[in-house]
């Protein structure tokens, strides 16, 4: 059944983050891009308003949302800052292959302490030299008792500083490549794991992102997702929910551009009128609006099938992948509306700029998208 609008409960979901960033996030958005500090106070807040960790099921007293409801929390705050919503997504992305696991002693040990207090988990993935190519991981975890030795090093790993427990794809097998792969849950206050500097990047530079290496990490065998073998499948799955959430932060970010756009617009005074007048100009809003409503639109399809239990890679990929071009094109011509003052540093739209970059490269890069959404039209 066609669903355009948000039901009454939907309603104040995303009236209450809309509220939250609008008021409390958005003013400090220059500061965290200009300190790149952690912005735990903002989280902390948004963990008592219930917003942080909403994948947590019920039964460890999380409150277990749909990825539904969770895009549209995303989507209320990266209109705020898209580095501190990346940070509290990151939590999401963590806790999903554990939840897809159902492994009852990680979701006690792990996922219960997070609706108790303000935590932040790592998903560790990525490598030095295997982003895109999940299968060229090295990481390794050899079996020894009851429990696993973890070596190996990953890269770009968001909250890696400020996590209490990291999901770590390892392979136990690597004669069977992707299918030689596990997950595991790991605390951070293992000994053998050493996080590394902070990196200092282009854009959303309030979210954490760090190396984290693992030195003979003993991790109890107890905490192994799943079976040997699932960590892939685990991995995979987990983006399956969180990149329409992505796809949304994406489309949060875009409407605070064709906001900064749209206000300066009407006032700036060029040739006698303001530049709205001009029809070029509003042409180019025109075209952001045009975008940002496609986005939505993506993104619930995305959601919906997801949460129908239906299998959504199809139209993730898809969600993913056009709001994340369409954010790069909204924000690059907010940027151009403002003139010479949106490449200037006193201006938002700059720093909108940058922060947009990162939504096609993490999660699966836009040719990875593509990629996914080719092969699956083409049965390839």
């Amino acid at each position: 059944m066609a669903m355009f609008e948000l039901n009454e409960t939907q309603r104040q979901l995303f009236e209450m983050a809309k509220d939250f960033s609008n008021k409390e996030v958005w003013p400090k958005a220059r500061e965290l891009d200009e300190t790149a500090k952690f912005p735990m106070d903002l989280l902390k807040k948004t963990h008592e308003l219930g917003m942080l960790n909403a994948f947590v099921p019920e039964e460890v007293g999380g409150l277990g949302l749909g990825t539904f409801d969770h895009c549209l929390i995303s989507e209320a705050l990266a209109m705020g800052c898209a580095g501190f919503c990346t940070a509290a997504l990151a939590n999401d992305l963590a806790a999903v292959p554990v939840i897809l696991s159902e492994n009852k002693h990680a979701w006690k040990d792990f996922l219960a302490p997070m609706v108790e207090e303000c935590q932040m988990a790592s998903y560790c993935v990525t490598e030095p030299g295997a982003g895109s190519d999940v299968a060229g991981i090295k990481t390794t975890a050899k079996k020894s008792g009851d429990k696993y030795i973890i070596n190996g090093s990953k890269m770009w790993i968001t909250n890696a500083n400020y996590a209490s427990w990291f999901f770590v794809l390892a392979k136990t097998d690597s004669s069977k490549g992707h299918k030689g792969m596990s997950g595991f849950i790991v605390s951070a206050k293992t000994p053998g794991i050493t996080i590394g500097r902070k990196e200092d990047n282009m854009g959303q530079r309030c979210s954490d992102t760090r190396g984290v290496t693992f030195d003979n990490v003993e991790v109890p065998a107890k905490y192994l997702l799943g079976k040997e073998g699932d960590g892939f499948k685990l991995a995979m799955g987990a983006f399956d929910r969180t990149r329409p959430a992505v796809a949304a932060e994406a489309l949060g970010l875009s409407q605070r551009a064709m906001m900064c756009a749209i206000d300066y617009a009407k006032q700036r005074q060029a040739f006698g009128k303001t530049i709205s007048e001009n029809q070029g100009v509003s042409f180019m809003i025109a075209e952001m609006a045009r975008d940002i409503e496609a986005s939505r639109l993506l993104v619930w399809k995305a959601a919906d099938e997801v949460d129908a239990g239906r299998k959504n890679t199809y139209y993730a990929s898809i969600a993913k992948m056009f709001a994340a071009d369409a954010c790069m094109r909204i924000t690059t011509n907010a940027v151009q509306i403002f003139g010479g003052y949106g490449y200037n540093r006193e201006y938002p739209v700059e720093m909108l700029m940058r922060d947009a970059k990162i939504f096609q490269i993490y999660e699966g890069t836009s040719q990875i998208q593509r990629m996914i959404v080719g092969r699956m039209l083409l049965d390839i």
